[in-house]
């Protein structure tokens, strides 16, 4: 009897294994097909760009002076603060003037010598006309007397000349600032002899630079630099040689290039050791941020203005060395596009080649399709469209399926 029952329970068993995968059979078969995923897309976004090049570079005083003594002598007293503003004309170190005030009494006392005794040839020539056409006086002393009095007149000049110098000796025992800019430290303390005059010897005090405005000077290669002339040539300048090419920069702790300036300069010779040629841009710098010998990066306008295609810069894809984007093609079918692309226009990506202007390229959703895959197409800023089946909005799904009958 117990093998009897048995076996009738492993019967049972055994007849509802087989009825069920009948009974989802016939549940599944009333279930709609899953619909295929939603994928936005957007057309790539058409405008006039023009390409930038970037070069690395730094920063370079218009003016660089180096303050060094016309006369020497010992350094009395210094008016300023070491790395201060400075403006042209400023005070900047005093020279002791008393050796070069009595020079400048002695050359004076000596020009009035001079006029007493040209005054006194004077009249001594206008004397001896008279007494020459009278026979009183040979013409040999009357030439003398000529001679005399160009003599008196030579020592009057060479004595002005020499009050002039010494004026301008005691000019000079007071240094001034020639431009605007920031002074350095100084080199010498007062009480200090200062060596000055005109050749190398001299002794240097400090050094100004000036900051307002402020160049900066970078280099280019020899291809970039026949592709600015050529487009140049077309009419279209940008090798900035004229002074009306604007360009950005951007220094090192900074994220976009937010500091606009000109193009004032291109070299005229090409290095042979690196084959490179220098540019300089001019920038105003109120402030004094941009200190000489500071880095930067500079973009230069690279070439003339072109229509081009632009799609969202987290639109493209990497596999290996090349670049792609998704598009939805026909039958709503996902395919690879590889693209060259070119500078980042803000959170857009120049596509310089590989894209048509109708083409849907995948912008969102990238991680959830694969080439091949059929999607639903979903245009970027509207909403995706409602669940097939007619349900209700907000229930988020398909209906559900009816209870399952036993065939």
């Amino acid at each position: 009897m117990g093998m009897i029952r048995i076996l009738t329970n492993f019967s049972r068993v055994a007849a509802v294994l087989l009825v069920a995968p009948l009974l989802a059979q016939c549940g599944q078969g009333q279930q709609p097909p899953p619909a295929p995923p939603p994928a936005t897309f957007a057309k790539p976004a058409k405008q006039m760009i023009i390409d930038q090049d970037e070069y690395v570079g730094r920063f370079v005083a218009v003016d660089s002076v180096e303050i060094r003594a016309r006369v020497s002598g010992y350094l009395e007293q210094v008016h300023f603060r070491d790395g201060q503003m400075v403006k042209a004309g400023d005070l900047l170190f005093t020279v002791d003037k008393r050796p070069f005030q009595n020079t400048l009494a002695q050359a004076r006392a000596n020009l009035d010598q001079a006029r007493a005794n040209l005054a006194f040839t004077e009249a001594d020539l206008q004397r001896g006309q008279q007494l020459v056409r009278d026979r009183t006086i040979t013409e040999q002393t009357f030439d003398q007397r000529v001679q005399a009095n160009k003599s008196a007149t030579a020592s009057v000049a060479a004595n002005e000349a020499a009050v002039r110098q010494a004026e301008l000796d005691l000019q000079f025992t007071e240094l001034r600032a020639p431009v605007d800019g920031r002074i350095g430290d100084r080199r010498v303390s007062p009480g200090n002899l200062v060596t000055g005059g005109t050749t190398g010897n001299t002794s240097l005090l400090a050094t100004i630079v000036s900051l307002d405005p402020i160049r900066f000077e970078f280099t280019f290669d020899e291809a970039s630099y026949l592709r600015y002339e050529r487009i140049s040539r077309t009419g279209r300048e940008v090798t900035g040689r004229e002074g009306s090419v604007v360009v950005s920069l951007k220094l090192i702790d900074e994220p976009d290039f937010k500091h606009s300036g000109y193009m004032d300069f291109v070299d005229n010779v090409i290095d042979r050791s690196t084959g490179t040629i220098r540019g300089r841009a001019v920038f105003s710098n109120p402030n004094a941020v941009f200190t000489p010998g500071m880095f930067g990066r500079v973009r230069v306008p690279g070439s003339a203005s072109y229509s081009a295609l632009l799609v969202p810069d987290a639109a493209i894809g990497s596999e290996q060395v090349r670049k792609f984007v998704l598009v939805i093609g026909p039958e709503n079918k996902v395919a690879p596009k590889y693209v060259t692309l070119g500078q980042l226009v803000g959170n857009l990506r120049v596509i310089k080649d590989g894209l048509a202007e109708d083409d849907r390229v995948i912008v969102t959703g990238l991680m959830r399709v694969r080439p091949g895959m059929v999607v639903t197409p979903v245009e970027e800023g509207t909403q995706p469209p409602g669940p097939p089946g007619g349900a209700a909005a907000g229930t988020g799904g398909p209906p559900k399926a009816a209870p399952a009958k036993t065939p």
